[in-house]
């Protein structure tokens, strides 16, 4: 939206007008209304923002709440963590450095995550699963929130639905945070393609 580009949804992330004339995240893509698409990233949301180009978007005056960007981080790290949660719960995601091991020799899983602030010499045991994602710019706090557990440093999900809307979630929440060395915290495997 800011560029003016056209293009897929996906890495987008979608706005609406509510009945007050606020502007809300639609993280989910399915309130009512007509949608503003802006970039999944720091840069753009804060420039939409700053350029009030939502008003424009939306061919009238709009309100937007103070701390948007801080909410829709939030809100997306939330969609992460939900969906970790529920594949927890239906038994396609572990945690725990020897279950997330198994997992990967086993050649089950397709999404290996780890914490940031996790030990680099445990973190370099384990290796993305062959045609999989590896993730691993979130806390240790906030994977064990979806876990159930103080903090989590390792954790993989196996194959399905919920491994592709967890990198899908996973990859805007990284665009709309800064990373703190510039690199992609969400990678393909590239060692083993």
């Amino acid at each position: 939206m800011v560029t003016g580009e056209t293009g897929p949804k996906e890495g987008l992330i979608r706005f609406v007008v509510g009945p007050d004339d606020q502007i809300y995240p639609d993280l989910a893509g399915k309130l009512p209304g007509r949608g503003i698409y802006v970039t999944a990233a720091r840069a753009p949301l804060e420039k939409a923002v700053a350029k009030r180009i939502f008003s424009r978007g939306a061919k009238r005056q709009v309100q937007v709440p103070d701390g948007l960007v801080d909410l829709v981080e939030a809100g997306l790290l939330r969609r992460v963590q939900d969906a970790l949660a529920m594949a927890r719960k239906a038994g396609q995601a572990v945690s725990g450095y020897e279950k997330v091991r198994a997992m990967l020799d086993r050649e089950e899983a397709r999404v290996l995550l780890q914490a940031r602030d996790g030990s680099e010499r445990g973190k370099g045991k384990l290796s993305t699963p062959q045609g999989g994602r590896w993730i691993g710019f979130l806390t240790m706090d906030e994977l064990g929130l979806a876990f159930g557990r103080e903090r989590v440093v390792h954790a993989a999900v196996a194959a399905g639905t919920l491994a592709r809307r967890i990198v899908e979630e996973a990859t805007r929440l990284q665009g709309i945070r800064h990373s703190e060395d510039g690199a992609s915290a969400v990678q393909k495997d590239t060692k083993n393609a």
